[in-house]
């Protein structure tokens, strides 16, 4: 099978992730994500995020999809390794742990609005759309569901906008270190 040659992302530690680097969505990026996804991509606006593999890791998407749903994920997380690694940890009962805290921890949760505001924001400068208004995603800002968009929305944002995204990021295994997770075959 022939790849679709990468271009080299930025040299990270070893250990960790490159920062955010958002950029259009390429042919070869929709043809990684479907691969990824094991359906075509909907809504794709942009890469929100590269794995240290090359490969899209977060996608950012449209608010509203084409057929006129709205769609409330802005950074939806594609990797299937990442995706496991975070079904992992909600497997573990780490949601459970996150909630304990956010319900007992005023700063904690005070940082979690935020997040909650900065997902609101970013989805909102691309379009409104009235039916999510005030809705972002993840349980945000009440509760924590859904480790899988924490993590695309701290990779696709960067550190420090979501706690919990970041912690989820602290806890997962490196999912790049065997190589992409997908082989995407070359347009021909």
């Amino acid at each position: 099978m022939t790849t679709v040659p990468l271009v080299p992302p930025p040299e990270p530690a070893a250990d960790s992730v490159p920062p955010p680097r958002r950029e259009p969505a390429t042919e070869a990026d929709l043809a990684a994500v479907a691969a990824q996804l094991g359906r075509p991509p909907r809504g794709t606006r942009a890469v929100a995020h590269r794995c240290p593999c090359g490969l899209p890791d977060v996608v950012e998407t449209t608010p509203r999809l084409a057929d006129g749903t709205p769609f409330p994920t802005l950074f939806y997380l594609t990797c299937p390794r990442a995706t496991a690694a975070c079904s992992r940890l909600e497997s573990a009962g780490l949601m459970k742990e996150m909630a304990e805290r956010l319900a007992t921890d005023p700063e904690l949760a005070a940082r979690y609005r935020a997040a909650h505001e900065d997902y609101l924001a970013r989805r909102e400068a691309i379009g409104q759309v009235p039916e999510i208004a005030g809705i972002s995603a993840g349980g945000m800002p009440g509760r924590v569901k859904c480790l899988h968009v924490h993590l695309g929305h701290a990779l696709g944002a960067g550190p420090g906008v979501n706690p919990f995204g970041d912690e989820t990021l602290a806890l997962v295994e490196r999912w790049w270190a065997a190589g992409p997770c997908v082989d995407v075959p070359a347009d021909e």
